[in-house]
């Protein structure tokens, strides 16, 4: 991991530790349950999903929960020639072409995660937290091949690949965020700094590059609690 998340996730486990049990809200909710719009993008596929989430939490301590989160996400992307397996027999054909080469793709995303979430509960109305965690991608993507790249395949002496990809793989998720709290069974979620780090691809077209991956949640719970 890079030393800016590192960085953050230290900072947060400051703040928590620091915060006042005087000052704590009184009333916690020992389950909650979020569901809402999610976005994410990924700049080195040039890949932007928008989809739904849906977030389950206990609270062990007042500033202290255990969380997973399952998400569906759909959209479109494009593969450049240099991420690909064919780049280096593509540049020793054509110097060069591989840069020139741009595929799009449509691309459904399933995530999954677990881990901890930290609170701090300095207010009422507010609470902010955040959330570093395990999981996995699945990734499924139909693949549109220009007309153009069958002969250069067959220059190459090299099959078509499919066009129907798919790849799981584990990730690891840091985010930052906080809660709007409307009443005890009704409030809102946003987590606008969620980066999760992989190494993601289709396995017969793009190399296995580390990417980071940005998402966005905006999600609202309502479900009957018991007090912590």
């Amino acid at each position: 991991m890079s030393r800016v998340p590192l960085l953050i996730l230290c900072t947060f486990l400051i703040l928590v530790s620091g915060v006042s049990l005087s000052a704590q809200q009184a009333d916690i909710n020992r389950y909650t349950l979020f569901t809402g719009f999610d976005y994410m993008i990924s700049p080195a596929r040039n890949l932007t999903e928008r989809g739904f989430e849906a977030d389950f939490g206990v609270t062990t301590r007042p500033w202290l929960g255990l969380g997973v989160d399952f998400g569906i996400l759909s959209g479109a992307g494009t593969i450049t020639g240099t991420e690909t397996v064919y780049a280096p027999a593509v540049n020793q054909l054509l110097p060069g072409a591989a840069s020139s080469i741009h595929v799009p793709f449509n691309s459904l995303t399933y995530t999954f995660a677990a881990g901890p979430q930290f609170y701090i509960r300095k207010w009422e109305k507010v609470t902010f937290l955040i959330r570093p965690g395990f999981g996995g991608m699945h990734e499924r993507a139909d693949i549109t091949f220009p007309p153009a790249l069958a002969p250069l395949f067959g220059a190459l002496q090299l099959p078509v690949p499919s066009a129907h990809q798919n790849d799981t793989k584990l990730f690891f998720g840091l985010g930052a965020g906080f809660d709007l709290n409307v009443s005890r069974t009704v409030g809102f979620r946003f987590d606008p700094a969620i980066s999760e780090w992989t190494n993601s691809s289709f396995r017969s077209v793009a190399t296995r590059l580390p990417i980071s991956v940005t998402r966005c949640p905006i999600e609202a719970f309502s479900i009957p609690c018991v007090q912590k």
